[in-house]
């Protein structure tokens, strides 16, 4: 949920104003990018939010590129990266995402971005609250976030993998088939249809055309 407070906050200075505002856009593969429109949007009208807590447009920044990349660690994210360069070099007094899983699936990168906020007095705004990693109840708060984040992503993680093992035991599951392989609409793997599909295949190929594709 996606709230504009133009009401003052304490703990925002003129400090904080004479710096960027980053707002940090997110989703976690290219289906999501293509099929949750709605939620890549409402992530960039977190613009406003920051607007609202009183930066000027002109100094806002957004950064989305790390659309369609995961949030779970092992993956370059460029975006993030620069997020943490720049609050890094001074340059940010307010941090805008939607969420902790929009920033960090993984509690290394998300202490990484708390303890750097921390330390060059960087604010941290959801779609709803403002925090400062500096005080107590806010970094507690914080830090629950992420933790619940990265749970949330193992909880998925297995639901997906029960899911799988369910339809492996019925004869159903599908896994990805190697070149020139599909499956026809009866689930048996079959040669690729597609006519020029096979003519590259039997270039590489050439005893490929005496071949039989076993029955699954």
């Amino acid at each position: 949920m996606l709230i504009s407070l133009n009401v003052a906050d304490e703990r925002l200075t003129t400090a904080h104003r004479a710096k960027l505002a980053y707002v940090y856009v997110r989703q976690s593969s290219v289906n999501q990018v293509r099929q949750h429109q709605e939620s890549t949007e409402l992530q960039y009208r977190l613009v406003d939010r920051a607007i609202g807590l009183g930066w000027p447009p002109e100094r806002v920044q957004v950064i989305d590129e790390d659309l369609g990349k995961s949030g779970a660690g092992g993956v370059d994210r460029h975006g993030f990266q620069k997020l943490i360069a720049e609050i890094g070099l001074g340059n940010a007094g307010l941090v805008v995402s939607l969420d902790a899983s929009r920033l960090a699936r993984n509690n290394r990168d998300w202490h990484q971005l708390l303890e750097l906020c921390s330390v060059f007095g960087v604010l941290i705004a959801d779609g709803e609250r403002l925090y400062d990693p500096r005080a107590y109840h806010d970094r507690l708060l914080l830090g629950l976030s992420g933790i619940m984040s990265e749970a949330e992503l193992h909880q998925l993680r297995m639901r997906l993998h029960q899911g799988e093992r369910q339809k492996a035991a019925r004869g159903e599951l599908r896994l990805p088939l190697p070149a020139g392989l599909a499956y026809d609409r009866a689930g048996t793997i079959i040669l690729n249809p597609d006519e020029e599909v096979q003519a590259r295949l039997h270039s590489f190929l050439p005893n490929s055309r005496n071949c039989k594709v076993p029955a699954v």
